[in-house]
């Protein structure tokens, strides 16, 4: 069934190892989608099996420590053949113990799960070698139940061998406190958020960013905290409010929420999570379109400016430094400042459309009000939407591909993004993602966010 996930154990002996180990050995699969994530060769028996013959006891440890980074912590795998942090919280061949786990990768976009099945290198010894099974997209509430039934079980065999207080239990007791406490969730959340295993960040300077919630709203400080860069200096990184309202004041312009473009019908569109996050995006975006009548034209900067409520010149308007992030902040139920990352024009257009789109997308979705829209560069499902939204938005990719007329060169592409007054960038991804052109006939794409 699609959007399913299981995690399986079978019951079999083993007569070494530890406690833990005896009483938690089989044969470990995954499925998602209907399609088997750990099959692969026993190339002692040599034949083909579900997964391999391991202990229990450490996968359902891993899954329980990492629980937090798993569902909260955003990413891509970093590039092959390297280690980092982010490695150890979502690969699960960094498990450990001497055994051949499998090579899936766990990320996520804060809507929707990923599990990456690769197949076990070609050079590699070992007792399992791995098929793989691709990319499968399970909704991050099937990952967590499937998690909590696998761990569960494994606890269960761990009662009935009377091999009680384990570290598992001490870890899994704390996990569920966490998980029913609000304010304890709200804590391990935000250190997931920025990259930190529990009790790993300095307590008063998540507390402080936490208090940031209250003026910005809940759902974007994950937002800007996904923007942040991992690593030890995180915290310190990361934007306060102070830091945004500061910006604003300084450096943006005013607007008014009451006068911005919204999607007047949306009866037929999906909701977030039924679908990739850049067909909504994309949709959404063609609503607008159609709504206003405009047909295959290029959109002025005075209609853009128009649709977000503003009559400033905040497209052609320079500045000498360039922020963090774009963002919208609300002063009152009517008023909004909004303060455009890039120098180049382009690109202020192109961030501009994604505003609009934030808002947009939490009108369709019923979000709760809250008073910071922040465009970031994190691959959260909610900016994917916005990149999808604003490009789609200001060049339409059916227009974009007629005029194109099958010829991909970097000269016709420039000649299209020129028309639409956006970046070749946005040409060359939408043709990367409507399978047009292939990856390595679009060296400059940098973020392969906007349509995966």
């Amino acid at each position: 069934m699609l959007g399913d996930l299981n995690i399986s154990l079978s019951c079999e002996e083993f007569a070494s190892g530890s406690a833990e180990e005896r009483a938690t050995f089989g044969l470990f699969a995954m499925t998602a989608n209907d399609r088997l994530l750990t099959g692969g060769e026993d190339t002692g028996q040599k034949e083909l099996r579900h997964g391999p013959h391991v202990a229990g006891y450490p996968i359902a440890e891993w899954f329980v420590w990492n629980w937090w980074r798993l569902r909260w912590e955003v990413g891509r795998p970093p590039a092959e053949n390297t280690e980092c942090r982010w490695d150890f919280a979502h690969r699960m061949s960094t498990i450990g113990e001497g055994y051949v786990w499998p090579n899936i990768t766990i990320s996520s976009d804060g809507m929707q799960s990923f599990l990456i099945s690769k197949p076990s290198k070609s050079l590699e010894t070992s007792l399992f070698h791995y098929i793989g099974a691709g990319v499968q997209t399970v909704p991050l509430s099937n990952l967590e139940a499937a998690i909590d039934g696998f761990v569960e079980d494994v606890l269960t065999r761990l009662d009935r061998a009377e091999v009680r207080e384990t570290n598992l239990h001490r870890l899994w007791n704390d996990l569920q406190v966490e998980r029913t406490d609000c304010e304890l969730a709200r804590f391990r959340r935000l250190e997931a958020q920025l990259g930190y295993e529990p009790d790993e960040a300095d307590e008063e300077a998540i507390r402080h960013h936490l208090d940031d919630a209250a003026r910005l709203g809940e759902e974007a400080l994950g937002e800007v905290a996904a923007h942040t860069m991992p690593g030890d200096n995180a915290l310190s990184s990361m934007m306060s409010a102070a830091d945004l309202i500061d910006l604003a004041t300084q450096r943006g312009f005013e607007a008014n929420t009451n006068n911005a473009i919204m999607l007047s019908d949306t009866r037929n569109m999906p909701q977030p999570g039924q679908v990739e996050a850049w067909r909504l995006g994309k949709l959404l975006a063609q609503g607008i379109r159609a709504q206003e009548r405009l047909d295959g034209q290029p959109i002025s900067d005075s209609t853009l400016v128009g649709f977000a409520g503003s009559l400033s010149h905040a497209i052609s308007r320079q500045s000498g430094h360039s922020s963090a992030i774009s963002f919208a902040l609300d002063e009152s139920d009517s008023r909004t400042r909004m303060s455009l990352r890039s120098r180049k024009k382009t690109g202020r257009r192109f961030d501009l459309a994604r505003l609009i789109g934030d808002r947009v997308f939490r009108k369709q979705i019923h979000a709760p009000a809250e008073a910071l829209f922040p465009a970031t560069r994190a691959h959260r499902y909610r900016q994917q939407v916005q990149r999808a939204f604003a490009a789609e938005l200001l060049s339409p990719f059916t227009v974009v591909d007629d005029m194109l007329g099958g010829d991909y060169s970097e000269e016709k592409q420039n000649r299209v993004a020129h028309h639409f007054e956006v970046s070749p960038m946005t040409i060359q991804t939408q043709l990367v993602n409507h399978r047009r052109i292939g990856l390595d006939d679009a060296p400059d794409i940098i973020d392969h966010s906007l349509y995966s």
